[in-house]
C-alpha cells in the first residue's frame, strides 16, 4: 500500500515511500542548509524541494531542528575521510587541522547554528556529537586513527578509550568557546596533540590508568 502524505507527482510516476522518500527529504534539507543555513531551514521549503508535504516529514522528524541534525550528519559523513600517514602524531594533527578548518567554514556555521537551536534538547546534541550515532564524523575518525596505531603497535589496546578519543576535539571546542573565534592557531593544535593527547595514549600504553 502506498505511503500516505507524499506530495504531488507527475502522472504515471510511482509514489515514493520508505527509504526512497526519506532520502529525497534529507537531500532537500541538506541543500537548504548549504544555501541558507539553519535560519533558512523550514519544513515548507524542504517539502517543496523534496516534492512531498510536511506531514511526510513530520512523521520522520518531529521538528525542523531534528531534520537539520539528520541532514548535517549526511553532509559531514560525505566529507570526512580518515588520514593514514603511518604515524599517530601526524594523523592526529591532520584530524585537528581538518576540524579547525571545518569550524571556520560554512559547515562550522551550520553546526554552530544547530547546537544553538538544539540547546534545550539533549538528545539532539548527543546526535551531533556521538560517533556511534554517526553524528560526529570526526569522533569516528579519531577512533579509527587510534585503532590503527594500536594495530601498528604504536599504542596499547587499553589506550583505545572513549575519554582518550574525545579529548583532542573537546579541547579544540573549548578553545573556540574561550577565544570566541572560529579558528585556532596551529601552534595550539600542536600543543593539544603533543602535550595532552599523546601523553594520554602513552600513559595508558604504559599501564597507568587515565580515567
Amino acid at each position: 500500500m502506498p505511503e500516505a502524505g507524499d506530495g504531488p507527482r507527475q502522472a504515471g510516476a510511482p509514489r515514493r515511500r520508505g527509504a526512497v522518500l526519506e532520502d529525497a527529504i534529507l537531500r532537500a534539507a541538506a541543500e537548504v542548509l548549504g544555501e541558507s543555513g539553519v535560519a533558512g531551514l523550514t519544513m515548507d521549503e524542504v517539502a517543496r524541494r523534496a516534492g512531498t508535504n510536511k506531514n511526510a516529514i513530520y512523521r520522520r522528524w518531529p521538528s525542523r531542528v531534528a531534520l537539520g541534525v539528520a541532514a548535517y550528519r549526511r553532509l559531514t559523513a560525505a566529507e570526512t575521510t580518515v588520514p593514514d600517514t603511518g604515524s599517530l602524531r601526524d594523523d592526529a594533527l591532520e584530524l585537528l587541522r581538518r576540524a579547525n578548518a571545518t569550524w571556520s567554514s560554512p559547515y562550522g556555521e551550520i553546526l554552530r547554528g544547530l547546537i544553538a537551536a538544539a540547546g534545550g534538547t539533549p538528545g539532539l546534541l548527543a546526535e551531533l556529537r556521538d560517533p556511534e550515532a554517526g553524528g560526529d564524523a570526526y569522533g569516528a575518525a579519531w577512533t579509527a586513527v587510534l585503532g590503527r596505531a594500536v594495530s601498528r603497535g604504536e599504542a596499547a589496546p587499553r589506550a583505545l578509550h572513549p575519554r582518550v578519543v574525545s579529548a583532542p576535539v573537546a579541547l579544540l571546542r573549548n578553545e573556540y568557546l574561550t577565544r570566541g573565534v572560529p579558528a585556532v592557531p596551529d601552534a595550539v593544535l600542536v600543543e593539544i596533540v603533543d602535550e595532552v593527547f599523546l601523553p594520554l595514549v602513552h600513559g595508558r600504553s604504559a599501564g597507568r590508568d587515565t580515567g
